[in-house]
């Protein structure tokens, strides 16, 4: 299996996230990609190599232009007032409210970011839109024949949507490669494993048909993003019954996991989908630092045992997981036995 990788993810290194009215230290930094890179490399499972540039065109067709255009200038607009300080929202557009996107910096923030905890910093963007050419790489590995290849994007994606950015995520790696390769002829469904629910995802294929997605993920009563990803939602006009959400209580062990994982796989094959894209998180593990789950190491080789089970041509895309010493040999347990199946 090809991995796609490329360094410039290591621009984006913020030191600092907003959470609770305070700031912490970082989960989402260089060194969980360098943990997974560094593991693929010594279990041998196929070749690392580097991303084929794309223009925006694929970016557009998934995501706001006027945001995407503020990502690309919004730390030189930070540093004009704040100096070389990473750029976080302090104020939201709530209800009866106007936004802000044709105000300066701080409203124009304040209108994008969906929460505190995706500050910008010098080299943000840069890895953000590198992550993008990882992800298309992949999804053309694809499209010529590959029956597998994991993008190793960094920074995440699956909560940035049409016209947000947030929790931890700026550009949509996983709905931006969906969408090209439906525009390659294709047929993508999207299944996300994360622990956190792909707000950003369900919410650009929503109304729509042609792209089938599905969430396993902790119940957004108690976890993040809270405002989406409940069992109710199955899409809207065109789109709705392709939209399938499985919410799972806190302290979730294997047996129920592969329970809701079977009732998921058997939905996307019913879509009838030429290639599944998998937004593969991680933070299920028992030991997550901003987890609830109860999986152990052993279960994410059973995950990619059962994925095989999709028996389609499999586009694995990085997501999250923050316990930094075990993420390295979770992420490639699953990758390993879907290969091995």
């Amino acid at each position: 299996m090809k991995t796609f990788y490329s360094p410039l993810h290591l621009e984006h290194d913020p030191q600092v996230q907003f959470e609770g009215g305070q700031l912490l230290p970082a989960v989402e930094i260089p060194l969980r990609a360098e943990k997974v890179r560094v593991e693929i490399g010594k279990r041998r499972i196929g070749p690392v190599v580097p991303p084929t540039p794309c223009d925006d065109a694929a970016i557009l067709k998934v995501h706001d232009a006027g945001m995407v255009a503020f990502l690309a200038e919004a730390y030189d607009e930070w540093t004009k007032r704040h100096g070389h300080s990473p750029a976080i929202p302090s104020a939201w557009p709530a209800h009866g409210l106007h936004d802000g996107r044709r105000g300066d910096i701080e409203a124009r923030l304040g209108t994008y970011a969906s929460s505190a905890d995706s500050p910008i910093t010098a080299g943000t963007w840069k890895s953000a839109r590198e992550a993008v050419n990882v992800a298309l790489s992949a999804a053309a590995a694809i499209r010529d024949g590959e029956k597998a290849a994991f993008a190793l994007t960094r920074p995440p994606g699956h909560h940035a949507a049409r016209d947000a950015f947030g929790g931890f995520c700026y550009l949509n790696n996983a709905a931006i490669a969906a969408q090209w390769l439906r525009d390659a002829g294709l047929r993508p469904a999207i299944l996300d494993v994360d622990y956190h629910h792909g707000n950003g995802t369900q919410s650009i294929f929503y109304r729509r048909s042609d792209v089938y997605f599905c969430s396993i993920h902790a119940d957004p009563a108690f976890a993040y993003p809270h405002f989406l990803g409940f069992a109710g939602e199955t899409g809207e006009g065109d789109g709705e019954g392709t939209n399938l959400n499985l919410p799972l209580p806190d302290g979730t062990e294997w047996g129920h996991y592969d329970e809701a994982l079977r009732r998921a796989i058997e939905a996307v094959k019913a879509f009838g989908p030429d290639v599944v894209l998998v937004s593969l998180g991680v933070d299920t593990y028992i030991e997550d630092p901003i987890a609830g789950f109860r999986l152990k190491s052993a279960d994410y080789l059973r995950l990619g045992a059962r994925l095989a089970d999709l028996h389609r041509p499999v586009l694995f895309l990085f997501e999250g997981g923050y316990c930094f010493e075990a993420l390295g040999e979770l992420t490639v347990n699953v990758l390993e036995s879907f290969q091995s199946a």
